[in-house]
């Protein structure tokens, strides 16, 4: 997992907020609350590192600090002297295809109920997991 600084940015009286990227150029989200622009900038940084992965096009850009960030990030000054913002850690999570083993315990009719209908449960967790999750994205 690898996190990256996120700066959301509200104004006094209006509802919503939006968010920028320092480390990825042009990325920018943005929500009706904090909660919802919270999820949407995770989903906004996971989706654009995938696409870039996806397509070879840059390496990924390494995560700055936020001392970094105001050392090196060009809008920082802009952003300092404009705005009234917080300043949001991202995490992204890995999307890699290994696998790991784990020892995991469940529920004896879960596991009757999984080897019903196959005969690989790794594969079925998997799939119920990715699927899960997908749900509540």
């Amino acid at each position: 997992m690898i996190t990256y600084i996120a700066l959301f940015e509200y104004e006094q009286g209006k509802q919503g907020f939006s968010v920028v990227f320092p480390d990825f150029p042009g990325l920018v989200s943005a929500g009706d609350t904090y909660e919802e622009t919270l999820q949407l900038a995770h989903e906004a940084l996971a989706g654009h590192i995938e696409v870039l992965l996806d397509y070879n096009e840059q390496k990924i850009a390494e995560p700055r600090t936020i001392e970094q960030i105001q050392k090196t990030w060009e809008d920082w000054k802009e952003w300092e002297d404009n705005y009234t913002f917080l300043v949001v850690p991202i995490t992204v999570f890995s999307r890699s295809k290994k696998s790991k083993v784990v020892n995991v315990e469940l529920d004896e009719y879960l596991l009757e109920r999984i080897d019903m209908v196959t005969s690989n449960r790794s594969e079925f967790i998997n799939r119920a997991l990715e699927h899960s999750f997908e749900l509540k994205a």
